[in-house]
């Protein structure tokens, strides 16, 4: 499902803003875009989308900003002092030449950050989680309106499903009748007089009618339908529930299909089906 959030938090000089977007994807996904400084920060991150999140493609963008330093890069002096020791010390032992610059001691690792890299991200989750909330607040809105608009859309193909279901519950009764007003024509274009009370021709009624009887298979496909229904009225994540009734629908319409042995019956099968494929694009969609 689609949507988007934004969020914002501040801590003293320090803003965060979470930007969110999701798409349509069967399983769950995530792809982030963080400051280096908050990297340790990425499990907390996952685990608060995937609590409220089940499906779809999110995609995260955390920015830092403060305030205080305008910009400006951050000196760490202290650091920069270790390293001036630590170099000085090891150009004694060693007894190398050379000279230890400013520009020797600028280039190491962590003196010289980036504003938004100065956060710690110990103390920084509390107000990133403020910020990450509220965007996950706006995009879930946004995806259960998306959500209201498909279940619409499948209660109207669930009537298609239940109007054809109801025309081979109709015809059902009359496929045995035509079935041995057939073999009776055929008998008699055949010339063989055989009376319609015959051992030999009531067997064979009795097997097609055991063979093409397919209540069982609608009633198990009213049931399924109910089913579904049910579960698209449901505020708890029901996409894969979804899924799993719609493979058992069309396992019903396969069999029905295959037992039915009656045109007009089959016109039905046929429907449903179609209809089916277009629920089952849908229901992939579905959180």
């Amino acid at each position: 499902m689609t949507g988007y959030g934004r969020g914002e938090a501040a801590d003293g000089a320090t803003k965060f803003s979470v930007e969110l977007n999701s798409v349509n994807r069967k399983q769950s996904e995530i792809a982030m875009s963080l400051p280096r400084a908050l990297t340790a920060l990425e499990p907390q991150i996952r685990q608060a989308i995937n609590q409220r999140i089940s499906r779809g493609r999110i995609n995260v963008v955390i920015d830092v900003q403060s305030a205080a330093r305008n910009g400006k890069l951050a000196l760490d002096t202290e650091l920069a002092r270790s390293y001036h020791d630590a170099m000085r010390a090891l150009q004694k032992e060693l007894s190398a030449p050379g000279e230890i610059t400013i520009a020797t001691i600028l280039q190491a690792p962590g003196v010289m950050r980036a504003p938004e890299e100065t956060a710690d991200s110990r103390d920084a989750w509390r107000t990133l989680e403020q910020a990450l909330n509220a965007a996950l607040a706006e995009l879930i809105k946004m995806r259960e309106r998306e959500g209201k608009h498909l279940a619409k859309d499948l209660i109207h193909r669930l009537k298609t499903l239940r109007r054809n279901i109801k025309g081979v519950r109709a015809i059902q009764p009359e496929v045995a009748k035509r079935y041995r007003a057939a073999l009776r024509e055929r008998l008699e274009k055949a010339g063989l007089d055989i009376a319609l009370d015959d051992e030999r021709l009531l067997k064979e009624l009795a097997l097609f009618a055991d063979r093409s009887d397919v209540s069982e298979e609608l009633t198990r496909l009213e049931s399924h339908l109910a089913q579904f229904a049910h579960q698209l009225r449901s505020a708890e994540p029901v996409g894969r529930a979804l899924e799993f009734i719609t493979q058992e629908i069309a396992r019903e319409l396969n069999t029905l299909g295959a037992k039915a042995n009656d045109a007009a019956i089959s016109q039905h099968v046929v429907a449903c089906k179609a209809e089916l494929e277009k629920i089952r694009e849908q229901v992939q969609n579905v959180e």
